[in-house]
């Protein structure tokens, strides 16, 4: 038999007596204090001297913290598998990714039948275990978006919806001994689980023989399913039997098990507290040190077949730098579901690297450089409208580990926030201060994304851009050096970060100079604005006349036959007095029929707080268009309200810019349009229809917003940078990225 090379665990099997419960409970946290991988409890429901196996597991994951659960293993039979599939679900998301389901076909069936269950022959309950096995896995694949329908000759669902998924890929385990039950083992699930003590000499190696023949036959890598083994025995004098003797003497006899028979979880069922704490300090450390000796290299593991048939071609898996392999989620790997899109576009990457340190993300952009022919996204949050952070077939380089906030200087409000942190993140981590820093209006944005486009948010009125309080940024370039970039190194870089950095490299953090911010007016103001075009001049004009300290976004959905427009303006204030509040909010109340209102006086973290949680779900691909306007005039009012009612766009949006931003130089930072006092983006569901509307609002644009536009023309990027701007900009490329290694983010490209 061979050593699958599994890592070594070690668990406990705990008795659920119910004439203890606080004993048992007890024993299950001695497991995690002496530094056990697993503790499980058999399942007997029909027995009334034990406690609920299912109870118990959800009461030791709320009492510990790191050791995985099991039960060991759990009756099928009395626990519907669609039921057990959530109910195991919901406990491995409530206990962070610990539980583990050791699974059975059943015995002892005539207490099962008395208990109101079917009672099964033995192959029946095989047959039944496959069926529950499939159903199971239906309901954890929350990324198939159709209803799961099994018809199984024992179990049936009929347009169930799937989910919730689990918070790890957990891992089913059959407790087998028959030849059925073994080839299914191998066939299907993830772990044997037999116990040596029910085991004859040849038992287990024909076992593992089974399995591995039943898994080639099926298409998997036998090394794809673990191989545990309940184990018993005492501490005592030497040569007393199998496991009776001292530490020594059970290393000498479980070091075959894991070279010879290719066990790697070992499950020591014992009650007594004594034997536990000897197992674990004097048999466990020594039989890890002796078969880290025999094997000379560490534990190799192993993707499953399934997932490596989903490669896609031309990637180079096996390239994939070592300090990188344990981060990689590629297509068929629990959670590729949730890292394969992003808010607004649908993705299907070839790999998605996920580094920790700055050196891992330079490996990874040597990695995507051997990749020419790939498209490369870079991730922060994965909201972008442009949907930019994800694509089909190649590399995206997800930036989440990189989420610290640190103050750096309090007497200066300097604070270094990573790259992958998240807006609401931020607003939380500064209000303790009496910070705050305009970023957008979604606390869901990634920081990334969003300070190297711009950055219009609820204080930029006041306050400006987000990129104008950037001080510093340290950034991996496209050679994979590492460097800092201020306005005293490096300093044509700091400029072309602020406001076209997805070109130039990865932004690892930002050094952010914060503003002193209190609480602040909320507003949310619904309108009737049938008369669109009156609407829109009547807005901008109260927003360009309100002082600094009122920023306010517009929203204007699409189209309603027979109903009329309806318009939503939310509005900051930036201000503590509701005097004040209500002062500045009052022009705005008075240029439309008032359907509704909300006004709050509340921190800006609560203002940020609108995130929705989950991971990112989008489908297809984004259709948006961007336009810096400098004035809602009557002519471009009537354009707009001509579009709105052209059906073309389901999401009508602008959000007010000028103020501050206006007080910036525009040759101070690669986002020049500083003279635009509005910034809309208009999001359609078919490209042509919304271009032919959009003929009518281009010769209003003095420029776009990168971050929400989906087009990336050659004509698209020269209407994103004045002549001067992109003139520089192409130079800079062509100094830190001449082989255009990112170029999938609104690229800039070399004069036609």
């Amino acid at each position: 038999m061979p050593d699958y090379r599994h890592a070594l665990q070690f668990g406990t099997f705990i008795t659920p007596s119910n004439a203890s419960p606080d004993a048992v409970v007890a024993r299950a946290e001695l497991s995690e204090e002496l530094g056990y991988d697993l503790v499980t409890f058999q399942d007997h429901p029909y027995q009334a001297s034990f406690l609920d196996t299912w109870t118990l597991l959800s009461f030791v994951a709320a009492r510990t913290s790191t050791i995985h659960l099991s039960g060991n293993v759990i009756n099928l039979a009395l626990r519907p598998p669609a039921v057990l599939a959530r109910s195991a679900a919901s406990l491995d998301l409530l206990s962070d990714g610990r539980f583990d389901l050791g699974l059975g076909a059943g015995a002892f069936w005539d207490a099962i039948e008395a208990m109101g269950a079917r009672k099964l022959t033995a192959g029946q309950g095989v047959t039944a275990l496959g069926e529950a096995i499939d159903i199971i896995r239906g309901i954890w694949d929350d990324s198939e978006r159709r209803p799961l329908r099994v018809d199984g000759e024992f179990y049936q669902v009929n347009g169930t919806k799937r989910g919730p998924a689990p918070a790890h890929n957990i891992p089913i385990w059959l407790g087998a001994l028959k030849p059925r039950m073994l080839r299914l083992t191998g066939t299907k699930a993830d772990g044997w689980l037999p116990s040596l003590a029910y085991m004859q000499p040849g038992d287990l190696e024909a076992g593992h023989a089974a399995i591995d023949e039943a898994a080639v036959t099926a298409g998997r890598d036998p090394r794809e399913i673990r191989r545990l083994l309940n184990i018993g025995g005492q501490f005592g004098a030497r040569d007393g039997g199998m496991l009776n003797g001292p530490a020594q003497q059970w290393v000498e006899q479980l070091l075959p098990l894991v070279l010879e028979n290719g066990t790697g979880t070992f499950i020591l069922a014992s009650d007594d507290p004594a034997t536990m704490q000897r197992f674990a300090e004097e048999v466990a450390p020594a039989l890890r040190e002796a078969v880290a000796a025999e094997r000379g290299g560490a534990e190799e593991p192993v993707r499953s077949a399934a997932a490596i048939a989903l490669r896609r071609d031309g990637i180079d898996y096996q390239a994939v730098p070592e300090s990188l392999r344990a981060t990689v989620v590629e297509p068929g790997d629990f959670g590729f579901s949730r890292v394969k899109a992003n808010y607004m576009r649908g993705g299907n990457p070839g790999i998605v690297l996920q580094p920790a340190t700055a050196s891992q993300v330079a490996e990874a952009v040597a990695f995507a450089s051997a990749h020419p022919s790939h498209p490369l996204g870079v991730r922060s949050g994965g909201h972008g409208i442009s949907g930019r952070s994800t694509n089909d077939g190649g590399i995206v380089i997800d930036l989440r580990a990189f989420a610290a906030i640190e103050v750096l200087d309090e007497s200066q409000r300097l604070v270094r926030v990573g790259a992958g942190a998240r807006w609401v993140d931020v607003a939380q981590a500064l209000e303790p201060h009496g910070w705050a820093l305009s970023s957008g209006d979604y606390g869901g944005v990634g920081v990334g994304g969003l300070a190297t486009a711009g950055g219009i948010g609820w204080l930029v009125r006041e306050h400006g851009l987000t990129i104008d309080h950037i001080r510093a940024v340290e950034m991996v370039l496209a050679d994979g050096s590492i460097v800092r970039a201020s306005a005293d190194e490096n300093v044509d870089l700091f400029w072309a970060v602020r406001g076209a950095g997805a070109n130039f490299g990865i932004v690892l953090s930002f050094d952010f100079q914060v503003d002193e911010v209190g609480q602040v007016g909320f507003a949310q103001l619904s309108f009737d604005a049938s008369d669109t075009e009156g609407f829109l001049v009547a807005w901008g004009a109260a927003v360009e006349a309100a002082p600094r300290d009122v920023t306010s976004f517009l929203y204007v959905g699409g189209a309603r036959p027979g109903q009329p427009q309806l318009a939503q303006v939310m509005a900051v204030v930036n201000a503590e007095e509701p005097d004040t509040i209500l002062d500045r909010l009052q022009p705005f109340a008075e240029i439309a029929p008032l359907i509704d209102q909300s006004v709050q006086l509340l921190p800006y973290s609560g203002v940020m707080s609108n995130v929705q949680g989950g991971a990112h779900q989008g489908s297809g691909e984004p259709v948006s268009r961007s336009a810096l306007i400098e004035h809602f005039t009557p002519e471009f009012a009537a354009a707009a309200a001509r579009l709105i009612a052209s059906g073309s766009s389901h999401f009508f949006s602008v959000r007010a810019s000028g103020g501050a931003v206006n007080d910036v130089a525009p040759e101070d930072t690669a986002y020049a349009h500083r003279t635009a006092n509005f910034s809309l983006a208009v999001l359609g569901s078919n490209a042509q229809r919304l271009d032919a509307a959009w003929e009518d609002i281009a010769p209003f644009s003095v420029g776009s917003y990168l971050s929400f536009e989906t087009r990336q023309s050659l004509a698209e990027l020269e209407h994103a940078f004045p002549p001067a701007t992109l003139e520089r900009l192409r130079e800079l490329k062509l100094r830190y990225d001449p082989a255009n290694l990112f170029r999938d983010n609104f690229p800039i490209t070399a004069a036609p």
